[in-house]
């Protein structure tokens, strides 16, 4: 697993990121996560949990 960080965009001299968390396969099956599921972090000191929050 790898968090990548990605320049956004910039504005007025600012620089702002997004961030993306690239999980391996067998863990979004196990999951049983899909594409375009709607997804819900829940996040404690050095820990993210998350889940399906709904379907689009």
């Amino acid at each position: 697993m790898k968090l990548q960080r990605i320049l956004s965009r910039i504005y007025k001299k600012k620089k702002y990121y997004k961030y993306i968390l690239v999980i391996p396969e067998r863990d979004i099956k196990k999951a049983k996560f899909k594409e375009g599921d709607e997804l819900k972090s829940e996040v404690k000191e050095k820990e993210i949990k998350i889940k399906v929050w709904g379907n689009i």
